[in-house]
């Protein structure tokens, strides 16, 4: 019986490769105002020339590369959003503008890649150094990104059986907002470091929630905030903090949560299924990148729950977006 073998084929190498192309197209694609300029019906590339400024062979090329990458169709030389673009690239039109994260990524994130090769072969992480400006177009990409992974966990995850939460230590209250939104019965209690207290007051004052929250600064790697709490929040927590830190976190959380209370640990995490997840691999490489923060094995994370009296229950991948770990406290 003779068999038939795929051959080998270098795209999947060639693909990864020049992948940084494409984002470098993306990011001026939105710089532009290429997806703005769409959000009114079908241009050709003079149209997009003459509605974002820019040449018209540039504009053609852009749009063609967004067309070839799904995120723009191609109709008789006119091209069109597809159903992502608009929602996430359109500027106010957009259901959530992602176009502060784009921003962040080729202005910050990129040329701090540039360095990459030094990270892998000494281990020693990446330093930002960023004037105001640029510290004040870090804070927006981040928290805009934030803010995607909180629509997606209110996709994901049911906030309607919860009454009393902790939200402990994360960097945004853009999660427990959408808890709000989904719950009128909801409070939640945010406990962060003491310089988002103000922050977070005016969000949550501002999403019409003041009523309904309170917000108390600690400490996050020490902070003990006791309750009897019965869904607990530690989103975008553990990448930031050592392992000795993260376990004393986890006992803190299970010190202020009801026996069964819910938690989840949004964050990335290197798996150990055959494949691994792309996106929080590529995460690791960002954020030691960056400036040294770590994405932990799930298998380690675990480790540190059940010490803490938490059981680990399963995780939910979020659509371009970290995943959950959901735990159940014992």
């Amino acid at each position: 019986m003779t068999t038939t073998r795929t051959p080998a084929s270098p795209e999947a190498i060639v693909d990864i490769a020049i992948g940084f192309m494409g984002a470098k197209q993306l990011f001026a694609a939105s710089r532009v105002g290429l997806f703005a300029a769409l959000a009114d019906g079908p241009l050709d590339a003079a149209g997009i020339a003459s509605a974002t400024g820019v040449p018209e062979r540039q504009a053609r090329i852009l749009a063609d590369s967004m067309a070839a990458q799904g995120l723009l169709t191609r109709t008789d030389g006119r091209y069109a959003l597809t159903a992502d673009a608009a929602a996430y690239l359109t500027g106010d039109r957009a259901e959530l503008d992602l176009a502060p994260f784009l921003a962040f990524l080729g202005a910050t994130s990129y040329p701090q890649w540039l360095g990459y090769d030094s990270t892998v072969d000494t281990d020693r992480p990446g330093t930002l150094e960023l004037d105001e400006a640029g510290w004040g177009d870090f804070l927006a990409g981040v928290m805009r990104y934030n803010e995607l992974h909180a629509a997606m966990l209110a996709r994901s995850f049911d906030f309607t059986p919860y009454r009393d939460a902790l939200d402990l230590g994360g960097l945004s209250p853009a999660f427990a907002i959408e808890g709000l939104k989904s719950n009128p019965e909801l409070r939640v209690r945010f406990v962060f470091d003491p310089q988002s207290v103000e922050p977070v007051r005016q969000a949550v004052a501002e999403a019409g929630f003041a009523g309904r929250t309170s917000v108390e600064g600690a400490e996050t790697a020490t902070a003990e905030p006791g309750g009897a709490h019965d869904l607990v929040l530690v989103n975008h927590v553990i990448h930031r903090f050592d392992d000795e830190q993260n376990r004393a976190i986890f006992r803190n959380a299970r010190a202020a949560a009801a026996d069964g209370a819910t938690l989840l640990v949004l964050d990335f995490f290197l798996d150990d299924d055959p494949q691994q997840r792309k996106i929080d691999a590529l995460h690791a490489g960002e954020y030691y990148n960056i400036d040294g923060t770590v994405v932990y094995p799930e298998s380690v994370v675990r480790e540190w729950l059940a010490e803490a009296g938490w059981r680990a229950e399963g995780t939910v991948a979020l659509p371009g977006s970290p995943r959950i770990l959901v735990a159940c406290a014992v």
